[in-house]
């Protein structure tokens, strides 16, 4: 028999968090146990939900609109709830490190956006002259 709301109130039962996609779903559930206030858990995964969109500009305004969220919620959410950024961290390379046991990889790295050194032409003469022979 399921209870009605009033009830699950009088109890002060947490209600369980919304859903959203699978994916993003089975990966925050590594981190539920930081967030005490479901409202803090549910701001986290539209963080991630729209982290991993198809939007240009990723920033909080933009999405709070495609999760349908205000941008004020989510500014709270970092910058006022309460969770432990160092706690998440330890939790992410906990969940990353037991994906990864046993388990080769290969790092790549891409340095296409990396500024590059400027070359002008007169400090490559002056380091010409510089070299030794």
């Amino acid at each position: 028999m399921a209870m009605d709301i009033a009830e699950q109130i009088r109890q002060h039962l947490p209600r369980n968090p919304t859903e959203t996609v699978p994916l993003i779903d089975n990966y925050c559930s590594f981190y539920r146990s930081l967030f005490s206030d479901v409202r803090n858990y549910e701001y986290f995964k539209y963080l991630h939900l729209g982290l991993i969109s198809t939007l240009k500009r990723k920033s909080l305004p933009e999405i709070s609109k495609i999760v349908n969220v205000s941008s004020q919620g989510l500014h709270h959410f970092l910058t006022k709830s309460n969770w432990n950024s160092s706690d998440l961290e330890k939790v992410r390379l906990k969940y990353i490190l037991s994906i990864l046991i046993d388990t080769p990889i290969t790092v790549i790295i891409d340095e296409t956006g990396d500024r590059k050194k400027r070359c002008d032409p007169a400090s490559a003469k002056d380091a010409r002259e510089r070299a030794p022979r």
